[in-house]
């Protein structure tokens, strides 16, 4: 429910012994423990009751919800990967290993003489990159 380090536990701690001091701290401790728990309670009551009030229409409630839920955890990432690329993310990761991504021997460019081009000399033409 929280996100909280070990490192954030520790400085509540130490600042609730400094507000509350050592003889009121383990009261307080007690009191959020108890509070806590009876708000878990009421929570899962109020869900029992809205189910057992509900019928089978509280499954048509939740569907909704659990869509929003999936949408939620999309990333941009994920959303190309899933909707665009069908589930191949190796375009992401960078592992062309694949066989059907691999360019055929045939359509490989004649290597360059390395030398630059001359005055008003055209560049070779790369058919598979126009």
């Amino acid at each position: 429910m929280f996100n909280i380090g070990w490192s954030e536990m520790v400085v509540l701690l130490v600042v609730a012994l400094v507000v509350l001091g050592p003889e009121r701290l383990p009261g307080a401790v007690m009191w959020v423990t108890k509070t806590m728990r009876q708000v878990r309670d009421y929570a899962s009551g109020a869900t029992q009751q809205l189910k057992d009030e509900l019928g089978p229409e509280f499954d048509d409630l939740r569907q909704p919800l659990s869509e929003i839920n999936k949408l939620r955890g999309m990333t941009p990432r994920s959303v190309i990967t899933k909707h665009l690329l069908d589930g191949d993310d190796s375009i992401f990761t960078g592992n062309f290993d694949r066989p059907s991504l691999e360019k055929p021997k045939s359509a490989e460019m004649p290597p360059t003489s390395g030398k630059p081009l001359n005055h008003n000399e055209r560049p070779p033409i790369d058919p598979d990159a126009t």
